[in-house]
């Protein structure tokens, strides 16, 4: 398998990680919310925006890549 083929799976993994990370930090900072520290909270939240921001671009481009020529 040339290297090329290996690109849209290996892209495919980082952003399943990437998105599994986002979930994990959205219950943590559900958590410190809980116990008051509502700053905290938004702050990560608006730091996890950008991956929400990204996520549909990132999901239509690995859609391109993986589209057999």
């Amino acid at each position: 398998m040339p290297n090329s083929d290996l690109l849209p799976p290996l892209l495919f993994k980082i952003n399943e990680n990437q998105l599994t990370l986002e979930a994990a930090i959205m219950e943590l900072s559900n958590w410190v919310e809980q116990r008051g520290a509502a700053d905290v909270a938004g702050n990560v939240r608006g730091a996890l925006d950008t991956i929400d921001r990204n996520e549909e671009f990132i999901k239509r481009t690995l859609a391109v890549m993986m589209t057999p020529e």
